[in-house]
């Protein structure tokens, strides 16, 4: 059934929102990461697991070890949606610029506050990297390093495969991470190695259960958000090390 199709926004945390969410009349600040987060919220994912992971990635953002490593890098833009099925992709949080902890703390209130728009598909990972290239292609801010993060704890089992996906969209430098699940069968550590993950830098982490994602996508970001050191800013804006 599905439960919804747009994500809301809590009432208490719309005040905060604007000066956070991008768009075309902000001034366009310099930028080392451009973030998507893909959440699975398929059918093998139940309402508790849903729960943990929305629950975790909020709380992975509060870290103060993550905040402070947001704030130091200068700020990174950032969206995040949810994934199922082949047209069963809806937006937990829009493009936000996050440069201050109000800004982060924000954001995660609404990673926290979003209500699940479907639970009832299949695993249809190659839309769902489709879609992250999509919103890369359109996000507001050039920024020196693109990541997406493919959260999930299954393979595809609907329409095409992460290969398929590779090759029809843009993903011309940028790097796809996994935070992988485990408990499924087939293995979808092996899978998420094998098959999603490309790109510079890219690898794997692993939550041994739903209960491990808070600390998994914790030690993730960290990973990608400190990667911003690789980028150096000049005169003329961030430039990525050779």
């Amino acid at each position: 059934m599905a439960i919804r199709t747009a994500a809301l926004i809590p009432v208490l945390l719309a005040p905060l929102l604007p000066a956070i969410f991008l768009s075309s009349a902000n001034a366009q600040p310099r930028c080392g990461l451009s973030l998507v987060l893909a959440l699975d919220v398929s059918s093998s994912v139940d309402e508790r697991e849903f729960d943990l992971q929305m629950q975790g990635l909020a709380g992975a953002l509060r870290d103060p070890e993550i905040v402070q490593a947001i704030v130091g890098s200068g700020g990174i833009q950032i969206m995040a949606f949810e994934w199922s099925g082949r047209f069963q992709q809806v937006e937990v949080a829009p493009w936000s610029y996050l440069s201050t902890e109000a800004d982060v703390l924000a954001f995660a209130g609404v990673i926290a506050g979003h209500r699940r728009g479907f639970d009832d598909f299949p695993t249809a990972l190659g839309y769902a990297l489709g879609h992250a290239a999509t919103q890369l292609s359109g996000a507001p801010l050039n920024c020196a390093r693109e990541v997406v993060d493919m959260s999930g704890d299954g393979i595809t089992n609907e329409g095409f495969g992460p290969a398929e996906a590779y090759n029809a969209f843009d993903f011309g430098g940028v790097t796809v991470n996994g935070l992988v699940i485990e408990g499924e069968y087939p293995d979808p550590v092996i899978y998420y190695r094998e098959q999603v993950i490309r790109g510079p830098g890219a690898f794997i982490e692993i939550a041994r259960d739903f209960s491990d994602y808070e600390d998994a996508m914790r030690r993730k970001l960290l990973r990608e958000i400190n990667g911003s050191a690789l980028s150096f800013l000049t005169e003329e804006g961030f430039l990525s090390r050779p």
